[in-house]
């Protein structure tokens, strides 16, 4: 799943489960909106914008501690869960996207956003 992901019916395509392993993230550009950041905790997925709300850099280029990504330029935040900030310089929280595992590929449901 490495060309850009197109949205279908309002999902949009991450990776396939085995892809991503626990503890790992993966940058996901579409074709028609920001990129998103797929994450895997603990076998569980989670999907929010790849872009640091502060900095503007990619969160996918930073570290992933449990459930918290860190941004790689001013080491800020969030919890992928919820998409809330958990430290400075980070104040507002990340995009969160609802995710769904259908026969082995894991999908970003667009049309419906858990938390902007």
């Amino acid at each position: 799943m490495s060309a850009p992901a197109a949205r279908r019916g309002g999902r949009v395509p991450l990776c396939r489960v085995g892809e991503l392993a626990p503890g790992e993230m993966r940058r996901v550009v579409r074709e028609d909106g920001p990129p998103l950041a797929v994450y895997n905790v603990d076998g569980v997925f989670h999907a929010t914008d790849d872009t640091c709300t502060h900095a503007r850099a990619s969160l996918t280029e930073g570290d992933l501690d449990g459930c918290e990504v860190v941004c790689p330029v001013h080491m800020g935040a969030f919890d992928v869960r919820s998409g809330e900030p958990l430290c400075f310089p980070v104040t507002r929280a990340l995009r969160t996207y609802e995710v769904a595992v259908e026969d082995g590929v894991v999908w970003a449901l667009d049309s419906a956003p858990a938390r902007s």
